[in-house]
């Protein structure tokens, strides 16, 4: 696509054409590599048929935007061609007065069950839902019910899911795949050939990871969105794993230390990039200072041993790295649920004796480093390098198992607390380490070489 560009009259047509012979993920991947204005100018020029399959793709980036530039009317018919989550979704990112003027211009009846949708929390299974659905009551046949889905299928997200519903109060009664329904007889009634179980449903506040797990679980292709027994919709597994991906890029970039992208790397404007990346950087540089204050309070004793100052870097990465490692695991174990709240005194059960042999492991390693260039004549730590090395060895005990302790601890205090335990970002945790890890440093320093080089 890079070399249509830049797209001017009749080009655009042309390209048009090409495109309207792609297959649809092909034509979003090129789309999304044009720049906004040339993608604008080429979906105007595709088929009206092809757009609406455009549009239907998750990885369309900037949907919004480009809904957006097309002509008012244009876009209305679109949302109306649309499946109705994803429709939905365009409309939550769009801005007034375009909401607005594209939802009134929509037809009653779909105006409401978007303006429904809309009215969830973003994040919610509702919020997920598609309304175009197969439900059929339960006095059916298997025949009649194979022609209705013959019928309705052009117009359904999925059809391997089968909800059997009371129509008279649309409470959901069973479910049963497609899969069940062709090896059935065709006079045999529909809830006969349902399994004798209550189908797993979500409400409609239930978190988008809750449904990912529960689809996972059940081995589920959509999960039913049941208010009060009242089936209201589905959650597709197309659809949260759309979501998934997206909540997990977020939480990548803010584990990194800076805010969630908006955009994809390539697409974000420098100041943008600045903006998301600046303050985390300024928070953490604010919080180093503490680093600095730190050896102020020691500055004493590092004029009296000044080749302790060797080995502030090798401590201070190495409580870093290991606070690092256990608020990953940690981390990774609450978005899995492998843990909750409650076990967070478990997990310090097993990262404290962790940490104190890591630390062992890492302090044996240190000592002999120093035994090593001493005897070999690599650098002469003085007459006192054994305390030396046992002071280096106890202080990477000391450090690692509190890097690990208050790593793993870290993302409990924040989801007590209600924040998002991914805020608890390793460079976050790394400058929490580093400035501890002085104080202990110079501690066990004064402790062992009282009376020698202190």
């Amino acid at each position: 696509m890079n070399e249509f560009s830049p797209v001017a009259g009749g080009d655009a047509v042309a390209i048009a054409r090409v495109l309207a012979n792609e297959h649809v993920a092909d034509m979003v991947e090129a789309l999304n590599q044009e720049p906004r204005e040339t993608a604008s100018e080429l979906l105007c020029e595709v088929p009206f048929e092809r757009l609406v399959e455009i549009f239907d793709q998750p990885k369309l980036n900037g949907a919004s935007e480009l809904v957006e530039a097309l002509p008012r009317i244009k876009a209305g018919r679109l949302l109306a061609a649309m499946s109705v989550d994803r429709a939905a979704h365009i409309l939550r990112d769009l801005n007034e007065p375009a909401r607005s003027e594209l939802l009134g211009g929509l037809a009653p009846p779909l105006r409401a069950t978007l303006l429904a949708i809309l009215g969830y929390p973003e994040g919610s299974a509702a919020s997920l839902m598609t309304t175009e659905y197969v439900s059929v009551p339960p006095d059916w046949s298997v025949a009649r019910t194979l022609d209705y889905i013959r019928k309705v299928e052009r117009t359904r997200e999925t059809v391997y899911a089968i909800y059997i519903v009371d129509p008279q109060t649309q409470v959901l009664l069973r479910s049963t795949s497609l899969r069940r329904l062709i090896a059935g007889e065709p006079d045999e009634l529909i809830m006969a050939i349902a399994p004798d179980r209550a189908p797993i449903t979500v409400s409609p506040l239930t978190d988008s990871e809750k449904v990912a797990q529960l689809i996972s679980k059940y081995d589920l292709l959509a999960v039913p969105v049941v208010d009060n027994g009242k089936l209201l919709g589905i959650v597709t597994i197309d659809d949260i794993i759309d979501t998934m991906i997206s909540e997990t890029t977020e939480d990548v970039h803010r584990f990194g230390g800076m805010e969630a992208l908006d955009e994809p790397y390539m697409k974000m404007g420098f100041l943008a990039m600045i903006q998301k990346r600046a303050g985390w950087l300024c928070a953490l540089f604010i919080s180093e200072m503490l680093t600095a204050n730190a050896m102020q309070s020691y500055e004493g004793e590092l004029e009296k041993a000044i080749v302790l100052t060797l080995f502030i870097p090798l401590i201070m990465s190495s409580g870093g790295n290991s606070g690092s490692q256990a608020t990953s695991l940690v981390i990774r174990a609450l978005a899995l649920r492998e843990i909750g709240l409650g076990d967070w005194w478990r997990v310090a059960l097993r990262e404290l004796p962790t940490g104190l042999v890591l630390g062992s492991i890492l302090g044996v390693v240190g000592v002999c480093r120093i035994a090593l260039w001493q005897y070999f004549g690599f650098y002469d730590y003085g007459p006192h390098w054994p305390l030396i090395a046992m002071t280096i060895g106890a202080t990477l005990v000391g450090i690692v198992a509190f890097g690990s302790l208050s790593g793993s601890m870290l993302p409990f205090a924040l989801k007590r607390v209600g924040f998002d335990p991914a805020s608890a970002s390793a460079p976050f945790v790394a400058t929490l380490v580093d400035v501890t890890g002085l104080v202990i440093y110079f501690s066990v320093a004064l402790v062992i070489l009282r009376g020698t080089l202190l």
